[in-house]
This record gives structure tokens, sequence and C-alpha cells, in this order.
């Protein structure tokens, strides 16, 4: 992982993670998996699909990134890994081993990219070409010898539909994301006040932001995923505009303890809405479409 470690570093460098200053935390477990499991051979990288075409959440404000319609997604896949792992040592016999959901200092798309599930997109994504981006990536570090995949051709050639949609320019060239720009990063990661000259950009995102997904031209492969814990609940369907507004803590802890958006909590669900109020600046994939 020399070469990741050299990207990531350069990007740590340049302070591209904005204030989330975890990610620089734990480098040498990052790039190195015998320091996470001992003996460490092989990285078993896998997806699971969380696209969802439901429109009334993701088209009408406040917008909700498709991963957090429901469950949150690291309880979910972290008992089917535990199941997957269970199977092997069935199968095998004991294994040391160790499974990430997005959840450790493991370098996922990395090891999804040398595992041949697909390319890094230039929004950053890992692109699967029979279904798109919309999946969660996990790992399994073992310390077994397996029959390894090889990489795949990157498949992006010259389109910048991703880098044009983007309405605060946050897709730099080379493949290169600026986290600290990026609406998800605002509307989840940051704690302090989001800045003003972000103000009018948003195009109605509350939690998270999928325009560089929806106008990826390989996610027109992207169907339906299957698992009912990513399903929005019938109260989320019904919260719109208004409701989301008038909605106390109380009411907000007891509808999402188990959904991603408890990790915004409270108050950054309300800071959130309180600035796409300001939304009305003309966006640059409304410019472009």
């Amino acid at each position: 992982m020399d070469e990741d470690a050299r990207q990531l570093e350069k990007w740590l460098n340049k302070g591209l993670h904005g204030t989330m200053k975890y990610m620089e935390n734990y480098f040498d477990l990052r790039v190195d998996p015998t320091k996470l499991v001992p003996d460490a051979k092989s990285v078993i990288s896998l997806l699971y699909n969380y696209y969802n075409e439901e429109t009334s959440l993701d088209k009408i404000e406040p917008r909700i990134s498709k991963y957090a319609f429901g469950k949150d997604y690291h309880i979910v896949i972290k008992e089917k890994l535990f199941h997957l792992l269970e199977y092997i040592q069935n199968e095998i016999g004991e294994v040391q081993a160790r499974v990430f959901v997005d959840s450790g200092p493991v370098l996922e798309r990395s090891w999804a990219v040398k595992s041949g599930l697909g390319w890094i997109g230039k929004n950053g994504n890992l692109i699967n070409k029979d279904s798109g981006s919309y999946y969660f990536l996990a790992e399994i570090i073992l310390d077994l010898d397996l029959e390894y995949d090889g990489p795949l051709k990157d498949y992006c050639g010259t389109c910048t539909r991703c880098i044009d949609a983007c309405p605060t320019d946050a897709i730099l060239p080379e493949k290169v994301i600026d986290g600290s720009r990026c609406i998800s990063y605002f509307t989840i990661e940051l704690r302090d006040e989001i800045p003003d000259d972000m103000k009018g950009k948003f195009e109605g995102w509350m939690f998270g932001c999928d325009i560089c997904q929806d106008v990826c031209p390989w996610n027109r492969f992207a169907e339906n995923h299957k698992e009912n814990q990513f399903l929005p609940s019938e109260q989320l369907l019904e919260m719109h505009k208004n409701y989301w507004e008038d909605i106390t803590e109380e009411v907000f802890k007891k509808l999402f303890k188990d959904s991603p958006l408890k990790r915004t909590k409270y108050s950054g669900i309300q800071r959130n809405l309180e600035f796409i109020k300001t939304n009305s600046v003309t966006s640059k994939s409304d410019i472009n479409s």
C-alpha cells in the first residue's frame, strides 16, 4: 500500500479532510493490515447495495442521502460479515480475522480496487461497471491464503459530469476530493457553523449528498437493493419540510436511534435545516441541466 499511503499523506497534508482529525490517526494501521490482524495474508473486499429510487425522500427538501434511508449500515453489514466469517471458519477451521465496515483504519477503496470490484471515479467513489457506485464497502482481513483477483480498467474516460454538477466545487482534478468543501462533510461531519460562502449551494440537502452519484452515467445500471433494513420507515416517508422543522429532540432520538442520521445529532439537523433555508442561488447542476 506504499503508493496509497503517499496519496493519503499528501491529501492530509493539504488539509483536504477539514476538521476530520480522526483521519490522521493510526496511519501505520491503515497501510499495513498485519498491524490489525497478526500474520494477515488476505483482504476480502465486499460491496453491499443501498440504491433506492424512493422519490418522496430524495427529490423533495429536505433531502437525505440514499444511504441513510434505513437502519445504520454499520449494524446491518457487520452482522452479515460475522455470519460470513463463521461460515469460513466452519468450512476451513480456525482463522484469525477481523471485520470492518467503515469502522476502522482500513483503506477500503484501495482494497476494493485491488480486489477487482471497480475503479475509483473522478468523484472519489468506487464504481462497478455492472451496477454503479451505490454500495457500502466492507472487508474481512484474515490470516488465510486465497486465490486473488486483480484490478480492473478505469472506465471514466473523458466524462466530467460529477465535476460539473458539484455545487461546492469539491471535486478537483486527478480524482482528488476536497472533503472540506463536500456537502456531506458540512451536513454530517462538521460540528461548527457552516461557512457563509456555502449559502445557496446545498440544493436542499439536509444530510449527506448524492449529486455526484446521481449524475454518474454508470449508475444507470443501479438496481434497487433487496435489504429490508435499508428501507425508509413509515415515519420517515411522512416527514416533509414542516415536520422536520417542528420535530423535538425527544422524538428525533426515538425515531432515529438506529439510523445514520443520529451521527449529526438533533442540533446538527436543526442547523442544517436553518442553513438550507437560504438556498436561493442557482446551482451549477441547474445551469448545466
